[in-house]
């Protein structure tokens, strides 16, 4: 039988029971794992045999929706960790060094830009942010000699501009360095970033993977592609002593990455998702084809309406004809891009406040992209420690409103925002 379809991997991937084993993924709720002899337990820390040693560093519930999350973007493998923060984190230390550099989109989330920006300059690691609407000249001169990777989001939280994914690729890949994107919003239902030249992908899975609000968790995914033996990764093709001289590139190939960032990173960070938040996770992939073809189906609808308010300034969802990235968004994003609109009010922050809080189905929530529709002011929460200047780089305005539509009927959702619109 041919490769199943994504549709289909979100189902069938991952945990795929044997005779007489349990249909649905069992819960490992075990922190360590029994072996009948020493020296066993001795390959499994020199990386020489394939099992679990500790639920810190791997566990059969974890690896279940690792192997799952894998097979949906198309890689080599999967690491989950205990946040999306995390997942970013990882990917970054797996690569960066004191004294390196990295660079990243100005658009993205006001999370990421604050542990690049203050965190991560405190472990001596430089970031400098660059428009992703600028020329491929202009990207080109931020790449310094000590740059490690180049990092965007598909779709950018709120600003919802659409990242172009292989000029990206292209630029980082003429430096010998990868492109690592954030494909939190359209998930890999609606785009798959490896398939556009990026070489590692992360997720916020409490977002639409999880899609019921009710378990952090993140991803990181490995394509497999990117050569780290260019000359330009030592730690990857020179012997850790940290496992006896394992070398990643000799000993995993195309695993090399991800095997690196399991056993160094998340063994050393300890930022581990638990078997439980697996579960819950493996259960929301399993509706995840279902739940985005609705958010997306209701996002456009809606974006349509607001699109048609006198109350309304503008509107920015790539399946507008409207938007300036619609052209990108056909080409990245054929199936739709996400569940997420923003848009600004005509009387800037006060009239945006008082939206919000008309609101009666909405719910005013620090967070996005679950079953239920939800709103928030970014300005003023989610990137209120973002400079007036950065705000405007990551295209955030005062009168800026994010709304995450969800799976109820929208003609209940378009009926709450016109009933909130009407009081301003």
């Amino acid at each position: 039988m041919s490769e199943y379809r994504i549709e289909t991997k979100c189902i069938q991937e991952g945990y795929k029971p044997e005779n007489g084993q349990p249909r649905v993924l069992p819960i490992y709720q075990s922190t360590t794992y029994k072996y009948d002899s020493s020296e066993q337990l001795g390959k499994l820390f020199d990386l020489e045999a394939p099992g679990h040693m500790y639920t810190r560093i791997s566990n059969p519930t974890v690896e279940a929706v690792e192997n799952k999350i894998s097979a949906l973007e198309g890689g080599v493998g999967a690491l989950c960790t205990s946040s999306g923060q995390a997942a970013t984190q990882i990917v970054i230390m797996s690569l960066c060094n004191a004294g390196d550099h990295f660079v990243a989109a100005s658009t993205i989330y006001g999370g990421t830009i604050n542990l690049f920006s203050v965190t991560f300059k405190r472990f001596g690691i430089e970031v400098t942010y660059v428009d992703p609407k600028a020329s491929a000249e202009e990207i080109k001169a931020a790449i310094k000699p000590n740059t490690r990777l180049v990092f965007g989001e598909t779709i950018a939280n709120p600003a919802m501009s659409v990242f172009d994914i292989e000029k990206f690729a292209n630029i980082a890949h003429e430096a010998g360095i990868p492109l690592v994107i954030d494909n939190t919003f359209p998930t890999p239902i609606n785009c798959r970033p490896f398939e556009f030249g990026a070489d590692i992908v992360i997720h916020s899975t409490t977002k639409y993977m999880d899609g019921h609000a009710c378990s952090l968790g993140g991803v990181v995914v490995d394509s497999g592609n990117f050569d780290w033996t260019n000359g330009k990764f030592p730690e990857f093709v020179e012997p850790d002593e940290s496992y006896h001289g394992v070398v990643y590139t000799k000993n995993f190939g195309k695993a090399a990455f991800i095997t690196k960032a399991r056993v160094q990173l998340l063994r050393d960070l300890g930022c581990s998702p638990s078997p439980q938040n697996a579960f819950l996770l493996n259960l929301g992939l399993e509706t995840l084809h279902l739940r985005v073809e609705r958010h997306c189906e209701n996002a456009q609808n809606v974006a349509e309406f607001l699109c048609n308010n006198e109350s309304v300034s503008w509107v920015n969802y790539p399946g507008l004809k409207s938007s300036d990235d619609y052209e990108l968004a056909q080409k990245y994003l054929p199936k739709g891009s996400c569940g997420v609109v923003s848009f600004g009010i005509k009387g800037g922050r006060q009239a945006a406040m008082k939206f919000m809080d008309s609101l009666k189905l909405a719910a005013i929530v620090v967070h996005v992209a679950d079953a239920r529709t939800s709103v928030l002011h970014p300005a003023s929460t989610t990137h209120r420690q973002l400079s007036d200047q950065q705000l405007v780089e990551a295209g955030i305005t005062p009168d800026l409103i994010r709304m995450s539509i969800g799976i109820e009927n929208v003609l209940d959702i378009i009926e709450d925002i016109k009933q909130a619109l009407a009081t301003l």
